[in-house]
């Protein structure tokens, strides 16, 4: 690429000045334009076509945040935009208009395998102990000695193999559970570290009837977009839980109430949900069988260090002219 000129990247996040300066580190030629406050304006109801935040965004030609602190109207106010760099591992909250614009969207996979394996690690050791009830019995200041289950010995099933999935797989390996995989492209002779058996997308029922806990670690995308239903979670034993960290739509959320009102399953571990916050309405928050977190599975206290630092490999390979890491395929939504 031309090297000549400056690279103006617009950042729509707020970040440390120490995050600004690494970025402008990479290359003498780079110039970082913070536009947060701009951005936060306008989503309070400033108008769509702020003259300053427009003109920032049309000299664009990278832009770094998270997608739902992105500007209105992003393609046609900044026309120049050659890559985004979005602060998160899944896309689907981007624009149909921009997943088919020639753009380049970059994302952070690979940042939350830790973080996430550790919460579905935590969800699963909280059902097999029973942490529920120990929390109920300290309020109630009573004492009832009961059977904690172990893990070594059960079968987890984990829906995507990804960088998550793959963490979430060792994790469970090293705890003695079996663990098989569903992988959507999976053929015969197909295996992953720390994966037993690993199943292709038309096998997801035997999945399902074989798991003691089946954990949710794939991306939504349309074909996983309300996957499981009542079909799905009549297909898994009486005794097993559903755990998610992924996405709350891959789940039909009704079926989800009925199966653990009506025992289809034992408990759901819940860390996303189709609407954000959860309403103080939803039944979510009543059902005994249910352990959630308000979506923070990919949280970490350094997160915005990390994701800055795979930014800055990224704007390295760009000036390189060399391919990015974890660029999404756009075919595929991910």
């Amino acid at each position: 690429m031309n090297m000549s000129r400056e690279i103006r990247i617009v950042v729509t996040t707020p970040i440390t000045e120490g995050s600004v300066q690494k970025i402008k580190a990479v290359d003498e030629r780079i110039s970082v334009e913070q536009v947060s406050q701009l951005v936060y304006a306008e989503k309070k109801g400033g108008p769509a076509d702020d003259e300053k935040l427009t003109l920032s965004l049309r000299r664009a030609e990278v832009l770094y945040g998270w997608i739902h602190q992105f500007p209105r109207n992003l393609l046609e106010r900044a026309s120049g935009l050659k890559w985004m760099q979005v602060m998160s591992a899944g896309v689907d909250r981007l624009s149909d208009k921009i997943l088919q614009s020639p753009i380049q969207i970059v994302t952070t996979s690979g940042l939350h395998g830790a973080p996430m394996g550790e919460v579905v690690l935590e969800m699963m050791l909280m059902f097999a102990k029973d942490a529920a009830a120990c929390m109920q019995m300290k309020q109630t200041k009573q004492w009832k000695r009961y059977s904690p289950k172990l893990l070594k010995g059960q079968t987890v099933g984990i829906l995507g193999l990804g960088n998550i999935g793959r963490e979430v797989a060792r994790l469970c390996k090293a705890f003695g559970m079996e663990v098989v995989g569903l992988h959507r492209s999976a053929g015969a002779g197909d295996s992953f570290p720390a994966v037993d058996r690993v199943y292709g997308r038309q096998q997801l029922d035997r999945l399902l009837g074989e798991s003691d806990f089946v954990v949710l670690a794939l991306p939504l995308t349309p074909e996983t977009r309300a996957m499981i239903g009542e079909r799905e979670l009549r297909a898994m034993k009486p005794d097993a839980c559903l755990i998610n960290v992924a996405r709350g739509a891959i789940v039909d959320e009704a079926a989800l109430i009925r199966a653990l009102e009506e025992k289809w399953i034992a408990g759901a571990g819940l860390d996303v949900f189709i609407q954000e916050p959860l309403p103080p309405e939803s039944r979510f928050y009543d059902l005994p069988g249910v352990i959630f977190s308000p979506h923070i599975s990919g949280e970490m206290p350094d997160y915005e260090a990390r994701a800055t630092e795979i930014f800055c490999q990224n704007l390295k390979r760009y000036i390189a002219g060399e391919p990015f890491l974890h660029e999404v395929d756009k075919a595929k939504g991910y």
